[in-house]
């Protein structure tokens, strides 16, 4: 599939290759659409670098073996590509395949898990260096072999290549500034031609170029942006923004450094716990400003699938800042008042991070139940089924008792963590009557009316139980209060459904009976069934049907139909009871007893 997508992208302006007129032919190439296309079928759609850089060593192997433009067998001697070189566009492909994987090498160490130390950043450099000397030679090959269309995108690919090597270096701004703004300047006007797919390829680059200058802008000094709205221009997708993100995430690295000084305690639960580690006071100040970004003014226009994303950097930060704790914990040694702040510390941020986990799968739920009662307007969308429900509220039943068993461990609990383990207890009492519920659901969609009708009244039973206690504890729980009013109502209503259906299933069960039994047959003479293979031997028709249809095979039929057949006569032996048979005493063996057994036996 590669290999035509390959031959269609790219187009060879000129006559027959055979003509003497071969190598002063103009070659097209579409360089960005045969780049996107590579790049999201070989890693890039998931961010694998390494995937993408095994694949541009692959094709360049390919492309010198077909070319017989190897370098030598025994002893490597390296033979340029000029002007009088290219011959074909296959040429071309070679340099800008050697560009492409040297800068995916790069970014391979640029996405390293502790990030690139000084050693690898200066490796790191080096490639992108390599990627721009590449690039640079496929411009200038292409400005004399391409067309015009491909000379303006080898420019452009060249710029952009430049301008990631000064981004990484932090040096020579405005330079960088100026290639990222001559790379966008091309693909704005290459965007207005072409097919749509090409327009919609030159439009993404052009967004995906935007926040790396806006940030050469923000470091020149000529824009008024704030650090702490950068974060808002990394939300965008796709390989061109991948070196930005890493230095916009260094960038906020040391933002939170700074403002990690002012941070020294952590306030939970009515109590204060020293933080004395630079690195688990980073890690909190991260977690702490992602969770603006959940509960802030601008939270309500966030759709909930792009929230867990965030759920999942928050846990992320809480994770890092557990594992210093406990690195601190045992460098702590003998001192016991570090060890008890320690460990308050480290009970407080677990009671966090259980806290967040409960509310992210309370937004799994939320997106489950609306796919549970969104109809099917897209083929391709899988709906939700009750069992996936059940599933989710075991999760909420097994955090929530998880986070009343770490607030209840302490051997003298305030007044704050009794209220705490109380509101857990009530909500674990929710996230029954809810699991109930669905538990209900799923048996109904299974026809088991009892079974069902015995849950819903169960589960509402619970709601009931669990509405009173919220309403009796009166401190802000409306929408929980909400909540469980709908399902308290939903029980009872579903509830005499499933009585009522269940009444009429019963009522019907004869007639239904009767009706099947009436449409046996014993042949099969009733039934509208096309002929099979055996039927039709001597019409040319297949039986299997066709391709992109889905029907059974019309081979055979299985089960076999039913046929007539003789039955076995029935014997009677009425005679057996009158026959009077001879005794057979005398013939039977009779054991030999000894002198002794004679005076036992009487």
């Amino acid at each position: 599939m590669g290999k035509d997508r390959d031959v269609s992208i790219m187009e060879i302006d000129g006559s027959n290759p055979n003509d003497s007129d071969q190598i002063s032919s103009k070659f097209s190439i579409n360089v960005l659409q045969l780049l996107k296309f590579a790049q999201m079928q070989h890693g890039l759609r998931h961010g694998d670098y390494v995937r993408y850089r095994r694949y541009c060593t692959a094709r360049l192997r390919r492309l010198y073996k077909s070319l017989k433009f190897t370098h030598g067998r025994g002893k490597y001697t390296r033979r340029a590509i000029t002007e009088s070189t290219v011959t074909e566009v296959r040429f071309l492909h070679l340099v800008l395949y050697t560009a492409e994987r040297a800068w995916s090498h790069a970014m391979e160490k640029r996405q390293l898990p502790d990030g690139p130390n000084a050693r690898q950043r200066i490796y790191l450099i080096g490639r992108l260096r390599k990627a721009v000397k590449w690039a640079t030679l496929f411009s200038q090959l292409c400005a004399v072999k391409g067309d015009s269309r491909t000379s303006l995108e080898a420019e452009a690919y060249a710029s952009y290549m430049r301008g990631n090597l000064l981004f990484e270096q932090d040096q020579n701004w405005e330079t960088a500034l100026i290639n990222f703004k001559s790379a966008r300047a091309v693909y704005e006007e290459l965007g207005k031609y072409g097919d749509l797919e090409n327009q919609v390829l030159c439009h993404e680059r052009v967004e995906e170029l935007e926040p790396s200058i806006r940030y050469c802008l923000h470091k020149i000094g000529e824009s008024k942006m704030q650090t702490s709205e950068l974060l808002h221009i990394g939300e965008m997708e796709g390989p061109a923004l991948d070196l930005f993100k890493a230095k916009l995430e260094a960038v906020m690295a040391e933002a939170r450094s700074q403002q990690a000084a002012s941070l020294t305690e952590f306030n939970w639960l009515g109590h204060r716990f020293p933080i004395s580690n630079a690195k688990t006071r980073v890690s909190i100040l991260k977690a702490q400003e992602l969770e603006k970004d959940l509960y802030g003014s601008a939270a309500d226009s966030l759709p909930a699938e792009k929230k867990l994303p965030i759920f999942d950097k928050i846990f992320t930060a809480y994770h890092d800042a557990r594992s210093c704790i406990r690195n601190d914990l045992v460098s702590a040694g003998n001192a016991e008042n570090m060890k008890d702040d320690l460990n308050g510390l480290d009970k407080a941020v677990s009671a966090v991070l259980g806290q967040r986990t409960i509310e992210r799968n309370q937004l799994l739920v939320i997106i489950a139940k609306s796919k549970l009662i969104r109809r099917r307007d897209d083929k391709n969308e899988k709906l939700t089924k009750p069992e996936e429900l059940v599933r989710l509220y075991d999760l909420l039943l097994q955090n929530t008792a998880d986070l009343s068993d770490l607030v209840s461990s302490g051997r003298d609990r305030t007044p704050e963590e009794v209220v705490f383990a109380e509101e857990c207890s009530l909500r674990s009492l929710a996230f029954r009557a809810e699991r109930c519920f669905f538990l209900a659901r799923s048996y109904s969609l299974a026809g088991k009316r009892t079974e069902a009708y015995a849950l819903y009244c169960h589960a509402r039973s619970l709601a009931e139980d669990a509405l009173q206690k919220f309403q009796a504890r009166n401190d802000g729980h409306q929408a929980m209060i909400k909540e469980l009013k709908m399902l308290y109502d939903e029980c009872r209503s579903n509830s005499c459904i499933e009585h009522a259906l269940g009444i009429m299933e019963e009522i019907k069960a004869p007639e239904n009976l009767t009706k099947k039994i009436s449409t046996i047959s014993l042949n099969g003479a009733d039934k509208k069934v096309e002929k099979y293979l055996l039927e039709k031997l001597d019409i040319y028709e297949s039986a299997i049907g066709e391709s992109n249809t889905r029907g059974a095979a019309r081979i055979e039929p299985f089960p076999p139909a039913f046929q007539t057949i003789s039955r076995n006569p029935i014997v009677l032996d009425l005679a057996y009871n009158c026959i009077e048979f001879p005794s057979i005493e005398s013939r039977m063996k009779k054991d030999k007893k000894g002198f002794i057994s004679r005076f036992w036996a009487r």
